[in-house]
């Protein structure tokens, strides 16, 4: 029986190809987290950076292993800031959960953007109990809760910030 893609270790690329747009559509609706619209979303952030690349303000780092995607981050600048960035997306295949490919995918989006200026990172996330979980994936990672917009989504589903400061690099 062939070894699970699940299993193997996971290779990083930053680099967006064709194929990620329906790569990323069915691991975001695979994780059941996210509405259609949402879902729309994450698709059309990677057609822009497929299209238009640095210049998209949307960066990627995509986790695969034996050509399956495990995990993908999107992230980009703060428009109108010095140093923000913004977490977009940050997903793992609900196989491949739970086998630390979420934090790795953290570190090489946050080492990313560090290279690229940022200072502090803001991710956001609903406030409903289903997310729980990536509440807890961002606390683990170092991220301070800063707000709660209520019913900011929708009633009863606020809007949690979250923001991280990365530590200035010396040389």
């Amino acid at each position: 029986m062939p070894e699970s893609p699940w299993a193997s270790v996971p290779c990083f690329r930053e680099e967006v190809s064709p194929q990620d747009s329906q790569k990323v559509e069915r691991l975001v609706r695979a994780t059941g987290f996210f509405s259609e619209e949402e879902i729309g979303i994450a698709v059309e952030l990677v057609e822009e950076g497929l299209a238009r690349g640095n210049a998209s303000g949307y960066w990627f780092v995509f986790a695969e292993a034996e050509n399956r995607l495990l995990g993908y981050a999107c992230f980009g600048p703060i428009p109108g800031s010095v140093h923000s960035f913004d977490l977009y997306w940050i997903a793992v295949d609900p196989g491949a959960q739970g086998r630390g490919i979420g934090r790795l995918l953290m570190k090489a989006a946050e080492r990313r953007m560090a290279e690229r200026g940022a200072r502090r990172i803001f991710a956001d996330t609903s406030s409903r109990p289903q997310y729980e979980p990536t509440r807890a994936f961002y606390r683990a990672c170092g991220y301070l809760e800063e707000a709660l917009l209520s019913d900011f989504y929708a009633p009863q589903d606020g809007k949690v910030i979250f923001a991280k400061t990365l530590s200035v690099p010396t040389d």
